[in-house]
């Protein structure tokens, strides 16, 4: 059974609301359950910085969403969880990948162009107040995703256009230098991908609307009181079109449910009934995660532990697959040039080329410096096991190839000879 690789980040801004949950946390902790996938979380303090200049909110924002997604059911030990600051391979590859995507496709980005009109409609300079780190938050995004060679990214409708634009960047390194990255695709829950707040709005800390996750309950109770809704009288049928109410409680509650309470309306149910109805079905989901919850936050050397141990398993994947890319737009140690004039070294050193094919296995090459094929594997069901195979081959050389000659096959009058001699320069630029 092939696998299919989900990725997904929250930005370590401030304190996990509901939106967070129904939109993210809860969608990918359920996908990270699959045995047919991958599953790669972050904490995404480096885009915390675009808007945020507190360090104190920021340390305290990603305990609380390690916490939030922990106590959620998700599984260290089963995915990749990891703090994006914590690999650096990422920034390097948004510099890589700012070096193919065009500046015209970022000025069309949804969050440049609504700081621009904004500034415009109030008369001052356009570009007031608009950093560069927000005009490049797509590409720092679609290194996030292009690094782990991600196919699915669930996200809210608002940012399906940073998907896109990922995929136009994965195409452009592609055409420039080789199959590298696997365009990306937006997976979308259409009914919870974007929660209302209490004003009617996108739930969002920069609204200031939002319903945090483990609000105890009296203040949850409070806070789903509050959410605005029309002055309809009780007895007065009243429409589920446009009610944030209404909107909240779908993403919590079954269709069977969702449907009576859509009949409630019809039959005019007092809004004061219809938020307790809300509260209490939202409460009977989050109140048992309350508990480990806190007791996580009690324990932030836990969560620590936890961060650098998913680093060290998302830098197993990134730092090689860095080396790969660095060698792929030439940025190589000198000393591996041939004595060949560089224009015609068409490699300077050998490499190992991965991809997938239609059949939905993914498959790797070795070609010399002069592109000439040396090995090409079968097919695998993961570009984890694909990748574990090259590592095989780079660390124990051609020693390795009678273990693996089931999943091998040698190109034309190759010798093994030729292998280990591209095998050993590949080891010999890796230790220098």
């Amino acid at each position: 059974m092939s696998s299919t690789r989900f990725l997904t980040g929250i930005t370590t801004s401030g304190t996990p609301h509901l939106g967070n949950y129904v939109g993210s946390i809860r969608p990918s902790v359920r996908a990270s359950l699959r045995a047919d996938v991958e599953s790669f979380y972050f904490l995404a303090d480096y885009h915390a910085l675009i808007k945020i200049d507190e360090p104190a909110r920021i340390q305290r924002s990603t305990l609380e969403i390690a916490a939030s997604w922990l106590a959620a059911g998700l599984d260290p030990e089963r995915v990749v969880f990891y703090r994006q600051s914590d690999v650096p391979e990422i920034p390097e590859l948004t510099w890589l990948l700012t070096c193919v995507i065009g500046k015209g496709v970022l000025n069309r980005a949804h969050a440049y162009k609504a700081a621009v009109d904004k500034n415009t409609a109030a008369g001052i300079d356009p570009e007031s107040d608009v950093s560069a780190g927000l005009f490049m938050y797509p590409v720092l995004m679609g290194a996030d995703i292009l690094m782990f060679n991600a196919h699915k990214v669930p996200v809210g409708r608002d940012q399906v256009q940073h998907i896109e634009m990922a995929r136009d960047m994965a195409h452009s390194f592609n055409h420039r230098y080789g199959d590298h990255f696997v365009p990306p695709e937006a997976e979308i829950e259409d009914n919870v991908a974007t929660l209302p707040g209490l004003d009617g709005r996108k739930m969002s800390k920069s609204y200031d609307n939002t319903i945090p996750l483990f609000a105890p309950r009296a203040q949850l109770k409070k806070l789903i009181a509050s959410i605005v809704t029309d002055s309809r009288a009780p007895g007065e049928p009243k429409d589920t079109e446009g009610s944030a109410l209404f909107q909240i409680y779908q993403a919590f509650a079954t269709p069977e449910e969702s449907s009576t309470l859509r009949q409630a309306y019809a039959d005019g149910i007092a809004w004061s009934d219809a938020k307790q109805i809300v509260f209490e079905r939202i409460d009977d989901e989050i109140a048992p995660l309350r508990e480990v919850y806190q007791a996580l936050l009690d324990d932030p050397a836990r969560i620590e532990s936890i961060l650098r141990a998913g680093a060290a398993k998302a830098r197993h994947i990134a730092t090689p697959f860095m080396g790969r890319l660095r060698q792929a737009v030439g940025l190589r140690d000198l000393r591996t040039q041939s004595s060949k004039t560089a224009k015609s070294v068409k490699s300077a050193l050998p490499i190992f080329k991965q991809y997938r094919e239609n059949d939905g296995q993914f498959y790797f090459k070795l070609l010399d410096t002069d592109g000439r094929l040396l090995l090409q594997s079968t097919g695998f069901a993961s570009p984890k096991v694909a990748g574990q195979t090259i590592a095989t081959l780079q660390t124990q050389g051609a020693s390795a190839l009678n273990e693996l000659k089931d999943q091998l096959q040698w190109g034309l009058d190759v010798q093994t000879q030729d292998i280990d001699t591209a095998l050993q320069a590949l080891r010999d630029a890796k230790t220098k």
